[in-house]
């Protein structure tokens, strides 16, 4: 069925779209919500992975691979839950969101697949779609701080996990993949908290449910659904997609944390499904090729 991998990322993205709003509560520092995120979704699928005779070792060049997946993207979520942390949710998702033009400058210099003039006509329209969701007046202010420049950060090492990742799944099968990267981000982000000295336990009720949310519903299942979307669809067209999340967390914020959709909100909306619905479309929407 041709449409599976669009269904499961529409899935995947609304599994992650509550992530921020969770972060957002500062039930649980940065560092330790990363790990347990990571651990929390390893202790599910490792199991599953080893029972169902899925696991093997792969060769060097791949194996090294699926480790660097690892820690990129581990060490992308610990920089942004500080950027959420120790700013806002709304700055953080906009400067992590950022990721499609790196993914795209990526693809460009290191993938066979190049973008498409659509995806960089679809990414115009995504990006001014994100500047209106939050105000111009708010993009400009962006003051460069730690958390600012964790926010780039986090889109550089994302872009790099979603890069390598598609590289990877064109050879390896989602949940050894996962099975992999889960452990080496969880290994490296457990050391990462015993040199900061970060405590592993003494959370409340409220924060201990927030991460096991964290690590069931927003990294096993949305990245389990992510996966296989960037196995079969291009790696920029996904990362695009992913910029949704900014919508669907600012509709989930409303509920849940009584924050206002305003126009511009559903503005800024329209305009970066509208940019994602471009990257869709196959043939060239400017220009026509000869012959």
């Amino acid at each position: 069925m041709a449409n599976k991998p669009r269904i499961a990322l529409f899935i995947g993205i609304i599994c992650i779209s509550i992530f921020p709003v969770i972060v957002k509560l500062n039930l649980t520092p940065s560092l330790i919500s990363a790990f347990y995120r990571m651990a929390i979704a390893a202790v599910f699928v490792v199991p599953y992975a080893i029972f169902t005779k899925q696991m093997k070792l792969y060769d060097m060049k791949t194996m090294i691979l699926i480790i660097l997946c690892g820690i990129f993207f581990g060490s992308d979520i610990a920089v942004w839950n500080y950027a959420i942390q120790g700013s806002s949710a709304t700055q953080a998702t906009l400067l992590t969101n950022l990721a499609p033009v790196w993914v795209g400058v990526g693809s460009y210099l290191f993938l066979s697949t190049k973008p498409t003039s659509n995806f960089w006509i679809g990414t115009v329209f995504a990006i001014t779609g994100m500047v209106v969701l939050i105000g111009v007046d708010v993009f400009l202010d962006l003051s460069f701080d730690l958390p600012f420049a964790c926010g780039i950060l986090s889109g550089i090492l994302y872009a790099c996990y979603i890069l390598m990742s598609k590289k990877v799944l064109s050879s390896v099968r989602v949940i050894p993949f996962m099975t992999y990267s889960l452990l080496v981000s969880s290994v490296f982000l457990g050391v990462v908290n015993i040199f900061a000295g970060s405590p592993f336990t003494g959370w409340s009720n409220a924060g201990w449910t927030t991460l096991i949310i964290q690590g069931i519903i927003c990294q096993l299942l949305a990245w389990l659904l992510i996966s296989y979307s960037t196995q079969h669809m291009r790696a920029t067209r996904v990362s695009l997609s992913l910029l949704s999340q900014a919508l669907l967390a600012a509709i989930l914020a409303w509920v849940f944390l009584d924050e206002k959709i305003t126009l511009q909100m559903i503005l800024g909306g329209v305009i970066i499904l509208l940019g994602i619905g471009i990257t869709f479309i196959e043939k060239p929407i400017i220009g026509k090729s000869k012959g």
